[in-house]
């Protein structure tokens, strides 16, 4: 089961000294899962814990408040994958304005040869700390010259290196499915179920409100998902992200439809995984063409889930 510890504390002294991976991996994409395969593969023959130092909140989001990328992934959902690909150990620094600061030297100082004391380090090639960024695996090899570091070099998809910035692109433009090929799982966002106006019912197709804090949402149009209910079993579903134009086209809204479902739903938390955008928003003539439309998408979506 993999551990969390603060990294401002000391490593537990009843562990085994660790082999040690630094960096956000924000989204966990497959380049960083190729990073970490190589961390656990490391730990294994070493026989030693396999340990990731990150940071909460992401240093952009405190050095760029105005002007950082989205998340793509939620916090239980980052601590979740990494214990899923093998991760004993996650080491949680809390970035603030002063630890920023810190010269390269600190770091290597306090952090990795005082407080973590790693015995190996499996490290990305773009690897980066301390002030200003100036710190990189080269200081580490020369603060460290008998510690094994290994470094990874970045993975590439059709001669073009896997990367956050390209996800949140595809996300953003609606690319789910392309998106999912680069992360190694579908785009999720999590959300409470809120009331609405019921014009799905209406309609004959109930659908849930969804209020999130995901700041990484794909672009309007309507999706096949798959929807987990309070961390229960997967449904599957159709979501319409938009403003709904054949009616009042004001705010923009995350209406999930679940197929063969019925319940209650207001009040929980749904995840929802979107799989294949299968259009854009539309504005219909009226009512009983969007009805015929949203008939449409049901079929297409329980095709693309099928498959």
């Amino acid at each position: 089961m993999l551990q969390v510890f603060a990294g401002s504390a000391a490593y537990p002294s009843d562990l085994p000294r660790p082999v040690l991976a630094i960096g956000n991996f924000d989204g966990l994409h497959l380049g960083h899962r190729h990073l970490i395969a190589k961390l656990v593969e490391t730990a294994r023959t070493l026989n030693a814990p396999a340990a990731v130092y990150t940071f909460d909140p992401p240093p952009r989001v405190v050095l760029s408040p105005d002007a950082h990328p989205p998340r793509i992934q939620t916090w239980p959902d980052k601590v979740r994958i990494l214990g899923e690909l093998g991760v004993d150990i996650m080491v949680v620094e809390r970035f603030t304005r002063a630890f920023a600061l810190h010269p390269p030297s600190w770091f290597i100082a306090e952090v990795l040869g005082s407080r973590i004391q790693p015995l190996a380090m499996v490290l990305g090639y773009d690897t980066r700390f301390g002030c200003q960024r100036k710190g990189n695996i080269s200081t580490i090899r020369s603060a460290f010259p008998d510690m094994e570091i290994t470094e990874v070099k970045a993975l590439e998809i059709n001669g073009k290196p896997v990367s956050s910035s390209k996800i949140r692109s595809l996300v953003g433009d609606g690319h789910v499915a392309d998106a999912a090929k680069l992360l190694g799982c579908a785009h999720r966002i999590r959300g409470t179920v809120v009331a609405g106006k019921a014009r799905g019912r209406t309609l004959g197709f109930p659908t849930a409100n969804l209020r999130t804090d995901a700041l990484l949402i794909p672009s309007r149009g309507v999706y096949a998902v798959r929807v987990q209910v309070e961390r229960g079993p997967w449904h599957n579903g159709v979501a319409n992200l938009g403003t709904r134009p054949t009616f009042d086209g004001h705010g923009f809204l995350i209406e999930v439809h679940l197929l063969d479902f019925s319940g209650d739903l207001y009040g929980n938390e749904l995840c929802v995984e979107f799989i294949v955008r299968l259009r854009g928003e539309q504005q219909f003539e009226g009512a009983e063409a969007l009805r015929t439309q949203i008939q449409l998408d049901i079929g297409l979506a329980r095709t693309a889930l099928a498959e």
